[in-house]
């Protein structure tokens, strides 16, 4: 084993090994994705290169220039190696005469259908800029066209965020374009990473691998596509819900069948199908990969049994019917046999994991045995889009087992263990001591041992974090594992924890306030949700307020009540003892939320109306919580959370 260092090391030879057994069991010489992803090719720009306004790029695939060559370096499981070279088409595409998509551009895909008058939007990426580039390039080659309607297939970011790219502030303002989305597409696109959205933008550090450098040491991919845009973000209301499978409408003279697929991919998302074109659309639930049914990030895990049912469904309805199909991510398929096995392989997929998942579990095996044991069939361990490039089968069974019983085994030995700093202190005690756990740990290092080194070294760094020996075995250990994996969310993750070990987190400037926009498309029983979130419960002990609200613009009325170390709120009413009482537009609330005016600020230019002791909000605001956002992960929490 090499010395320790703080730069990325080499592949050891059992991760080689590893990449070696993996060339000779998958099917490399298979090559029709590749012939796939780069058909229809019409045209892209230079390195898929873009900036915003003021210059600064927001995306570009120049960094990942190493990925020119077909034979995957030590450093990167061929596997993914191959999926990251299909990443790397860009551009705009034919799919269908009368269908183009652009990718590459973005995590994910525009996909643009022409209409009588205009073109019809899927999906607008993640950025403005991003969604603008998309459009122009489509114009470019294509003719200028009016946008004829917007599509949002769901609720993530990455499919909504660049809406104002494509849309111009005059044509909102018409609102003659209309923008279709499935039923309760608001309340879950503004709420699913609002509650744990700091937690979670943390969490995703290690999930896409933004502070990784780009290389074959490094982040190679995100599965779904290269990693997330770094533009501008704004959310538009869909003025058109689809509510039900069956659904029909006519958009500028194309005829869509829809087909819901609520609590798959995404809490709200649905397919749909062009008769006229032939072509079917599966949004994010039949990519080529096997997808995340828990990301790293955190989020409510996904329902692999209704995912199975709704490719079942969308087989059962357009089988044998579609000459093209394609997704919001990777690239099209062409052929009625080839499409109808991809949905039967990707329906069987996450059927298998489920099922497989419950039958083990009702023979008594836990999360972590389960994963040990699964092992997907011949069959579709084979097909190169069930490979699990974003989701892994090892821990999406993990996934179904919390969604079924939640993080307790029953073993009461895990019921109420100590916490990391503690019982890393123990270990370290009861396996001797550092020294004794190093020497230990070189050994199997040097045997390709990785996973429980990585576990023994854990604790290790938990009772000592500054041990440079062992943040130092610790990376090294992580690394190799990153190396060996297929996944790139595991590899990102591996990865990033070795990065930090050695070098500490990355400087990152202060969160922005949440955008108006966003806070706009909020219900006011969120916003109140969010701050009750904020409300440091040891700080409000023994405090009692109550505060009325009213909002003259929506009409709503509020009491918010903080009683008991809980803030709660009642709708509708008004409290007759309220300590004080506030009359504003719901606006200019958001307008003080998104820090572009104050509270006295607005009291001064009379946009609220006061009643009683105003400085009871201020008491009540000096009360909550500013959430960081960096917080340590594989090292204990360097700053105290303040309790008191």
């Amino acid at each position: 084993m090499t010395e320790p260092s703080s730069e990325p090391k080499d592949a050891t030879p059992s991760v080689i090994a590893r990449h070696h057994t993996m060339l000779g069991a998958l099917p490399f010489s298979d090559t029709r994705d590749f012939d796939d992803a780069a058909r229809g090719f019409l045209g892209t720009i230079e390195h898929a290169k873009i900036a915003n306004s003021q210059g600064r790029t927001v995306w570009s695939l120049e960094p990942y220039g190493f990925l020119s060559t077909e034979q995957a370096p030590p450093t990167v499981n061929p596997s993914l190696w191959r999926q990251s070279r299909l990443n790397m088409h860009h551009g705009l595409f034919e799919v269908v005469p009368g269908v183009y998509q652009v990718r590459g551009l973005d995590i994910a895909n525009m996909t643009l259908i022409e209409g009588d008058s205009g073109v019809i939007v899927v999906d607008t990426l993640t950025s403005i800029e991003s969604a603008r580039a998309a459009l122009d390039l489509y114009f470019k080659h294509r003719g200028p066209k009016p946008v004829a309607a917007v599509i949002f297939t769901h609720t993530h970011t990455d499919h909504w965020g660049g809406a104002r790219g494509v849309l111009e502030e005059d044509t909102l303002a018409t609102g003659r374009v209309p923008i279709i989305a499935p039923n309760l597409f608001m309340e879950h696109a503004v709420s699913e990473n609002i509650i744990a959205g700091p937690a979670m933008l943390r969490r995703a550090q290690y999930q896409f691998g933004p502070f990784l450098a780009k290389g074959v040491r490094g982040q190679v991919d995100c599965g779904l596509g290269k990693t997330m845009a770094a533009g501008a973000v704004a959310l538009l209301r869909p003025t058109d819900l689809i509510m039900a499978t069956g659904d029909k409408r006519v958009i500028d003279g194309v005829e869509f069948e829809f087909q819901m697929a609520p609590n798959s991919e995404a809490p709200a998302e649905m397919h749909f199908f062009l008769p006229g074109y032939k072509l079917l659309n599966l949004a994010e639930n039949c990519t080529h990969n096997f997808h995340n049914l828990l990301p790293f990030r955190g989020a409510d895990v996904r329902d692999a049994l209704a995912w199975s049912k709704y490719l079942g469904e969308a087989l059962h309805l357009w089988g044998g019917k579609a000459e093209a199909m394609c997704g919001q991510h990777h690239w099209p398929v062409w052929g009625r046999e080839r499409i109808d096995s991809m949905i039967r392989e990707q329906r069987d997929l996450y059927k298998f994991a489920h099922d497989q998942t419950i039958r083990l579990m009702n023979h008594g095996l836990n999360a972590a045995e389960i994963a040990e044991t699964i092992q997907l069939p011949k069959s579709l361990e084979g097909a190169w889009h069930g490979r699990g490039y974003y989701g892994h089968i090892r821990h999406n069974v993990k996934a179904i087992y919390q969604k079924y019983l939640g993080w307790y085994d029953a073993n009461p030995v895990n019921l109420d263990p100590l916490p990391p700093v503690a019982s890393g202190k123990k270990y370290v005690e009861y396996m001797g001591g550092a020294d004794a756990i190093l020497t230990r740990a070189r050994a199997d290092f040097d045997k390709g041992e990785f996973r429980f080194v990585a576990q023994a070294l854990g604790h290790l760094v938990f009772a000592e974090p500054d041990n440079q020996a062992a943040r130092a075995l610790l990376a090294d250990t992580l690394e190799q594992l990153g190396y060996a994996a297929e996944s790139s969310t595991w590899r990102n993750a591996y990865l990033f924890g070795a990065q930090e070990l050695r070098h500490g987190m990355p400087k990152t400037p202060p969160r922005a306030p949440m955008p108006r926009e966003t806070l706009a498309a909020l219900r006011t029983e969120q916003l109140w949700d969010v701050l009750g979130i904020r409300l440091n419960g040891p700080k409000a002990e023994g405090k009692h307020i109550v505060l009325n609200w009213s909002f003259s613009d929506t009409g709503e009325r509020f009491v918010l009540n903080l009683e008991n170390c809980a803030l709660t709120y009642t709708k509708g009413v008004q409290a007759e003892n309220a300590d004080a009482g506030f009359t504003l537009a719901r606006a200019t609330l958001d307008e003080v939320i998104a820090k572009l005016t104050s509270f006295p600020e607005a009291v001064a230019a009379g946009k609220v109306k006061l009643s009683g002791n105003p400085m009871k909000l201020a008491e009540l605001m000096g009360l909550m919580d500013e959430f960081p956002r960096m917080f340590e992960i594989v090292e204990p929490k360097r700053t105290v959370v303040v309790v008191v």
